[in-house]
This record gives structure tokens, C-alpha cells and sequence, in this order.
């Protein structure tokens, strides 16, 4: 199975939006079937087959997800450039979670209540 390390070797080597096909595929390559980030705290777990995860520790300090999500303000908080910034403002856009399928290479977007506010198509 996957380590923390390998998942950490490939995002700095393709953990840029520019690289983001790049990246799905190689997670996908070490057995990650998805990512999902928590926008809460910035920890992800990267999820692969049998119930098998790997756990990033927090990214940065705590932020509360809005109760109710709008998608204006997710697609404002997506221009965000700065990782902290734009997770603030995911969470102030009611984003709790963001999840990459490495399989299918989409990025969704979820609210508390689990709806997929947006979901895109990365790869390239």
C-alpha cells in the first residue's frame, strides 16, 4: 500500500494546478483511488482500496464551514491564490470538502450536507 512519503514526493513534484492531471495519475499509480480534503483543518485522506487511508496532518489553523453554501462565493474562493486564504474562504462559501477522484480525474466540491456544489474535470 501507499505511504504518507510517496504521497509527499508527488505532490512536490506535481502538487501545482498546472500539474494536476499529472498528479491525480501518479496517486492513482501507488494505489489512491481518492483524496479528500477536509477544508476544517486542511488534512487529507487519501483513500485506497479495502478501506485503506493515509492521513495528512492538519494544514492550518480551524475554520467553521458556513451553514448554508452559496456558489458565487465558491467560485470567488477558487480564484484564491494563497492555500490559507482560499481555504477560508471554501469554508466561509459553506465547502466542507473537496475530493479528487483520481480515477475519474474530477475535483468536487461538498457542502456539510454532502451535495456536490461543483464538480470539474482536471484532466487537461
Amino acid at each position: 500500500m501507499f505511504t504518507l512519503d510517496q504521497i509527499n514526493e508527488i505532490h512536490d513534484t506535481h502538487g501545482k494546478a498546472t500539474t494536476l492531471p499529472a498528479y491525480l495519475n501518479a496517486l492513482r499509480e501507488i494505489g489512491v483511488q481518492e483524496s479528500v480534503s477536509f477544508v476544517t483543518d486542511g488534512h487529507t485522506e487519501h483513500r485506497g482500496a479495502d478501506g485503506y487511508v493515509v492521513s495528512t496532518p492538519p494544514a492550518h489553523q480551524r475554520f467553521a464551514i458556513a451553514e448554508v453554501s452559496d456558489r458565487a462565493m465558491l467560485a470567488e474562493a477558487l480564484k484564491v491564490k494563497d492555500y490559507v486564504k482560499m481555504s477560508k474562504a471554501l469554508a466561509d462559501s459553506g465547502i466542507e470538502t473537496w475530493i479528487f477522484d483520481t480515477h475519474a480525474l474530477t475535483i468536487s466540491y461538498l457542502d456539510k450536507a454532502g451535495n456536490t456544489l461543483l464538480e470539474e474535470d482536471v484532466s487537461g
